[in-house]
């Protein structure tokens, strides 16, 4: 009975909410590969071109939910998206008045820029206040838009951030029965296996002393803006600090949640037996179900079912490699046996730990971010060799459909930035090879496919990533949006190059069937007998079924002449008789290259130009 009253509870979780009628979700099996396309809700749709430092919501803008029209979502979704990833939904801390709305003020002694970091989060159970056209309808106006998303053939993805919250949490929305987080803790203990937070009793929080001159709010007088914050005692910040005075650069706005893990590392809570990787998260699920696990393991359960029963399909969660495997193999499993096709995207930046979380902790997806993102950019630099690019593969082979690939980010800098290439276009052979390379998910970030350089110091936060902190508009996407018309009139003539580029390649990508079937590099068979093919050229070959596809990209600035030649085994795979095949460029449907194949080897002519691709499918 034991068994059977925990199932009966997990399941309880996903009861739908009574308002709202969610249809079942079907699963999909894509042609080609998932694209998934990460926004700021808050800067997507805003019109406004004042960005005044540390400007307000009033001078700067905001977006809202509904600037995600009919239009935007069909043209996005014409671009091959799949999934949108809605960056900045959960209620975080922001510095504009909503007390009206029954909503408390935030301190800016513990708010990181004026607009908040969308990682500090107040409320898990509502959604923030400044992306709503009425407040007082947030939630419906999200709810809203989840269906407007599903009805254009598009998934919704939304953060979710176990790790921490925000320093002063306190949900007004959570439904009866739910409990806030902290609010049955026995704060007289540093730790306790069902406390929600880590504690340090006898000793208040301090607000970080500033440095380099730091302001809150500029310096613009606030009546909360006084060097103070009630916390007492003083909690763990949430990326382990101890101290009652975390230090400037540690995430003091933010609490540690604790997950059973003990100061001194050991876990209270029970381990995967050995060889649980190997199983499928249908046996993950059971073997939770009649285990005791820490409080804080239950309230994120509940949190993550709360948004699927209102028609969310998956998450992306945020620092992932900070909370034990076990709870995401607890709260993954579960997920899964709502709905298998849930897309579960997790930050973990650490390789030796990839193969857990994947594995263990049953997640789709993590970023491929230290391995294929960091070397990319250095060859996008002019400083690396894609000589290094196969390597990668080799040591991701076992996982690589797991290891999503991307070029930006809102953690990182644009690639047109000044400090990463100072040039939107030197990104683009890095986004074929990036597409292309794998059957993982690609993913776009906003304004990327118009060469956003990110300039601009909007307060909290460095130049070269556009402000995830600060209220504020990004020129050229704002010039693709075109006051809501989403055609890209006011685009200029390169970042209209730009943006066709991006669409070609990724609608393509999300249709072909070869990007989810075989690969085979050429690129060392032509670096030793190929002229004029050196490192910074980078080739491979992808097929499946009647689909076979050549890739070439040249990430340098001068252009290359030479014969691509393909390794004989390759042409006995492929099964290809002597003889002369077309071949067709998928970016420029340029039909102008032949393949000749004698005595089972095989060649093309090819003219690379500068920064230039081409993915030529044999006809």
């Amino acid at each position: 009975m034991k068994k059977l009253s925990t199932l009966l509870i997990v399941f309880a979780l996903f009861a739908c909410q009574p308002t709202q009628k969610i249809e079942p979700i079907q699963p999909e099996t894509p042609q080609g590969k998932f694209v998934v396309y990460q926004v700021f809700i808050r800067l997507f749709g805003n019109t406004n071109t004042t960005n005044k430092p540390w400007g307000t919501l009033d001078e700067n803008g905001v977006g809202k939910f509904n600037d995600f029209t009919d239009a935007a979502l069909k043209e996005l979704k014409s671009m091959g998206i799949t999934h949108m990833w809605y960056t900045g939904v959960p209620h975080h801390c922001v510095i504009t008045d909503y007390t009206k709305y029954g909503i408390s003020n935030d301190d800016p002694d513990v708010v990181k820029g004026r607009a908040g970091s969308p990682y500090a989060v107040k409320d898990y159970y509502n959604v923030n206040p400044d992306l709503a056209s009425d407040p007082a309808l947030r939630l419906e106006e999200f709810e809203a838009l989840i269906e407007r998303t599903h009805k254009h053939g598009m998934k919704v993805i939304i953060d979710i951030v176990p790790n921490h919250v925000a320093r002063n949490y306190k949900s007004i929305s959570k439904p009866e029965g739910v409990s806030d987080f902290g609010e049955d803790d026995d704060t007289t203990v540093e730790y306790k296996r069902n406390n929600n937070f880590y504690y340090i009793p006898g000793e208040a929080f301090k607000v970080p002393e500033s440095l380099n001159n730091y302001q809150s709010l500029g310096g613009e007088k606030h009546p909360l803006v006084d060097g103070r914050f009630d916390e007492n005692p003083a909690k763990w910040t949430g990326n382990g600090s101890r101290l009652a005075q975390p230090h400037f650069y540690d995430w003091y706005e933010t609490v540690k949640v604790n997950y059973g893990v003990k100061p001194d590392g050991t876990y209270d809570f029970d381990l995967l037996p050995e060889g649980f990787e190997n199983k499928d998260y249908k046996a993950h699920f059971n073997f939770w179900l009649d285990k005791k696990v820490p409080g804080s393991w239950i309230k994120f359960l509940e949190i993550t079912s709360y948004w699927m029963n209102k028609g969310v399909d998956g998450f992306r969660y945020d620092m992932a490699e900070m909370v034990p495997v076990e709870f995401w193999s607890y709260m993954n499993s579960s997920l899964k046996m709502k709905n298998p096709e849930a897309f579960l995207l997790a930050e973990v930046y650490n390789p030796s730990l990839y193969r857990d979380y994947i594995h263990k902790g049953k997640m789709d997806y993590l970023y491929d971010k230290v391995e294929l993102y960091d070397t990319l950019k250095h060859i996008m630099q002019g400083h690396g060799s894609t000589d290094n690019l196969q390597a990668i593969y080799n040591g991701l082979a076992d996982i690589e459909h797991h290891m999503l690939h991307f070029l930006e980010n809102h953690d990182e800098q644009r690639i047109a930035s000044k400090d990463f290439a100072g040039s939107a276009e030197k990104g683009k052979p890095a986004m074929v090879v990036s597409t292309c390379l794998s059957t993982a998910p690609t993913m776009l970030y906003f304004g990327q496919n118009v060469g956003e350089p990110g300039d601009g110091d909007m307060g909290f936060g460095d130049e070269t990533r556009t402000s995830i902190f600060d209220y504020c508009g990004v020129p050229a996407h704002q010039r693709w949006m075109n006051d809501g018309k989403f055609d890209g009139r006011q685009l200029t003539a390169a970042e209209k190059d730009l943006n066709n580029f991006y669409k070609t390649l990724l609608s393509f990508s999300s249709k072909s069937p070869a990007l989810m079937g075989e690969y085979k590099e050429i690129h060392s068979y032509n670096r030793e007998n190929t002229e004029n093919y050196n490192d910074k050229i980078f080739s491979f070959v992808r097929w499946k079924d009647e689909e076979r596809l050549l890739i070439v990209s040249n990430f340098e600035e001068l252009a290359h002449k030479f014969q691509l030649k393909l390794p004989k085994e390759l042409i006995e795979e492929w099964q290809l008789p002597d003889g002369t095949y077309a071949l067709v460029d998928q970016l420029s449907g340029n039909q102008d290259f032949e393949l000749e194949v004698k005595e089972g080897e095989a060649s093309i002519n090819l003219k690379l130009k500068e920064l230039g691709s081409f993915i030529l499918k044999l006809q």
